[in-house]
């Protein structure tokens, strides 16, 4: 086991910034759907992620995807990776 390290593959998400208030940290709101287990009836789910963004580029309403990494504070363990849409 040693021999061989498993890379563990980091999750991503796309969402859409909800704020930029904060200093290099964005609040990005991911919605997802899912299956419901007894109904099947589908389900949206929305979760608010805290994302680190270093260069302060996004702005509210803009499209983006995050990664997973290192917990950088209490609420914050995604980063920005790239922003996909900008908003108009």
């Amino acid at each position: 086991m040693n021999a061989e390290l498993k890379q563990k593959t980091k999750r991503t998400e796309v969402g859409v910034v909800l704020s930029n208030k904060a200093e290099k940290t964005v609040v990005v709101s991911v919605n997802k759907l899912e299956k419901h287990p007894l109904f099947k009836k589908y389900i949206r789910r929305r979760k608010k992620m805290m994302a680190h963004d270093e260069l302060n580029q996004c702005n509210i309403g803009d499209t983006v995807e995050i990664i997973e990494s290192r917990p950088l504070s209490k609420r914050k363990c995604w980063q920005l990776k790239q922003v996909l849409l900008k908003a108009v």
